[in-house]
């Protein structure tokens, strides 16, 4: 499998009313934040352009979203199993944040793990470059 090339990976929550799918490298780079919400969750995700996601079916009844601090991110979970399998993130609002581990077995080949200081918000996001991860590449 060329990790490159863009293919289309499936996932969702735990009780499986939420169900996407997303297309993005087999080989994705993948960011651990250490935010107040991120640490507490565990949360490790990829970015993708917003253009690349798409809900399924009827999950969007199951969705509840939370939001703090600048309110900028929208966590949006499960109202059935509350796992947050996707969200909109503060540093990506034209993007998807995908949590890797709620991505069906078979079409991840490699994680690549990068931190994200979250709880230095501001430094991190000039530092990592992360922004552009919701940008199309042409």
């Amino acid at each position: 499998m060329d990790s490159s090339k863009n293919v289309v990976h499936s996932g969702g929550c735990h009780c499986r009313k939420v169900r996407w799918k997303v297309e993005a490298p087999s080989s994705v780079v993948a960011w651990k934040c250490d935010c107040s919400n991120c640490f507490m969750r565990g949360n490790t995700h990829f970015i993708v352009p917003a253009e690349k996601f798409e809900l399924l079916g009827d999950s969007e009844q199951f969705l509840t979203t939370y939001t703090f601090g600048t309110h900028s991110a929208k966590h949006t979970f499960c109202k059935i199993c509350g796992i947050t399998s996707f969200y909109v993130p503060r540093s990506n609002q034209d993007g998807i944040a995908v949590t890797v581990m709620c991505v069906d077995k078979g079409t991840i080949a490699h994680v690549e793990i990068k931190n994200f200081d979250g709880k230095n918000w501001e430094s991190s996001y000039g530092e990592t470059g992360i922004a552009s991860c919701s940008k199309l590449q042409k």
